[in-house]
């Protein structure tokens, strides 16, 4: 495995004082670039005649790194390290979110229309009309996030508290990326029955759900049962939010290569929440050559040990993800850090396709093999191509929650798909550039607008 690439998660700020001489702060910068760390801002906070103090921002790959790059700054002769913050940690610190008030109360009279008296017309209004809840109150634009923490990003069962701020920064680009309020929800149980009972005693504040972060198969159940017995949309951002932006990516993919949806063989390693999603989705979209991995290869027709959702996508083919990789024409990587390797790669048919979107760390490095691949792709900002859900989740919901969608369909997802795709215009594609910014602002009014017209089609649009 090479060294990750130092980027913004293990962001420091050190503050130094150094003095007041010509070539002092070269050295400094020389010992961070020589220690490998990327420097940005560099802020001149205090100067006197003998002495300068600045904080300079450092991006390092890892914690390790970090310390490496601090004591080779604390190492050099006349130079003092005052403190050294965390950026990561300090942008964290107290939350990301909060509570606005959408109307002043600066008088008796706002005071009387907003709580009481007042108020008790509009909750009268709303019990002779329940439909009057998704105009008089927060519901029309209101999302809880929900997780048990059990599967959070890539670490683990971490638990509810733990989860916490992974809900928080998803309420963030909900907000940023589509003007949705939505909020946390971290259930302190990670018992299937209790979640479903609490979910459905949560929604009536709520005119959309997104399930986050909760185990497989556990989520599938989960997001079954929501579905079926509530009459808002639920949405498992895990399964679907993946499976949607990697359909878009393969999209412009193989318009790029000049393959067939139906004629490829795909690869997808990783059969949780997410590979399973996008086996379903990409089968709806026309792949007809699905070969699924799991930590024990191939999910072969041969073996006892698959559950329902693997069993699903069972092939004849035995053998090793090696094998399964032989002669494909796209790899999916939903899985864990270096398990393909240069050779398995270069047993692949012409201009393979290599999504190794596990993170932090990819199934293979794009170093490794960008001489041998036509497209790569990972989930990481650091590198082109990043497969990113908040291409997906925003305008999905925006789209169902504008016309009152009471589910979500494979058509809305494979709209969604469509419609990210489609930013990308034909003299504008090539292998570093198949899928749009997630700071595009046309991604979330384009999938919506793509959901909505779904909606619509099937006629499961409320209004």
């Amino acid at each position: 495995m090479v060294n990750l690439t130092p980027n913004p998660s293990f962001s420091l700020t050190i503050r130094l004082q150094l003095p007041n001489q010509a070539g002092m702060l070269a050295h400094v910068t020389q010992a961070i670039a020589t220690a490998g760390g990327s420097i940005g801002q560099i802020d001149l906070i205090e100067q006197t005649r003998k002495m300068l103090t600045r904080d300079i921002t450092v991006n390092a790959s890892s914690t390790e790194h970090a310390e490496t790059i601090v004591a080779a700054v604390k190492a050099l002769p006349d130079i003092t390290v005052m403190e050294v913050y965390d950026r990561t940690f300090n942008l964290h610190r107290g939350g990301k979110i909060s509570v606005h008030s959408k109307i002043p109360l600066k008088s008796q009279d706002q005071l009387a229309m907003a709580y009481t008296p007042g108020v008790g017309r509009v909750c009268m209004a709303i019990a002779n009309d329940p439909e009057q809840v998704y105009n008089l109150t927060i519901k029309s634009n209101t999302v809880a996030i929900v997780t048990d923490g059990s599967a959070v990003l890539g670490l683990g069962n971490l638990g509810p508290a733990a989860a916490l701020p992974v809900m928080e920064g998803k309420a963030m680009l909900f907000k940023e990326f589509a003007g949705i309020d939505a909020f946390p929800i971290c259930l302190a149980t990670q018992d299937t029955d209790a979640i479903v009972e609490t979910v459905k005693n949560l929604a009536p504040v709520f005119g959309g759900v997104n399930l986050e972060d909760i185990s497989a198969p556990r989520c599938f159940e989960i997001e079954a049962r929501l579905q079926q017995e509530l009459d808002i949309p639920i949405f498992h951002d895990d399964q679907h939010g993946t499976a949607i932006v990697s359909l878009a990516a393969l999209i412009n993919s193989l318009r790029l290569v000049k393959k067939s949806m139906d004629q490829i063989r795909l690869v997808i390693n990783g059969s949780g929440a997410a590979g399973v999603a996008m086996a379903r989705l990409f089968r709806k979209a026309g792949v007809a050559h699905i070969v699924m991995c799991d930590s024990r290869g191939i999910l072969s027709t041969s073996r006892s040990d698959l559950n329902a959702q693997k069993q699903e996508f069972a092939v004849e083919q035995s053998g090793l993800l090696a094998d399964a990789m032989a002669r494909a024409d796209v790899f999916m990587g939903v899985s864990a850090p270096g398990v393909v390797t240069p050779e398995m790669v270069k047993s692949m048919a012409s201009n393979p396709i290599v999504f190794a979107m596990a993170n932090p760390i990819p199934e293979i490095q794009p170093e490794l093999v960008m001489n041998d691949v036509a497209v790569m792709a990972t989930g990481r900002s650091d590198y082109p191509n990043q497969i990113n859900n908040v291409l997906a989740f925003p305008g999905v919901f925006r789209g169902t929650l504008d016309c009152r969608a009471k589910t979500m369909t494979i058509g809305m997802f494979l709209g969604a798909a469509e419609a990210i795709a489609s930013l990308i215009k034909p003299i504008d594609l090539d292998r570093e550039h198949i899928i749009p910014s997630v700071f595009d602002e046309r991604v979330a009014p384009a999938v919506a607008a793509a959901v909505q017209h779904a909606a619509r089609v099937e006629g499961i649009a409320g209004n």
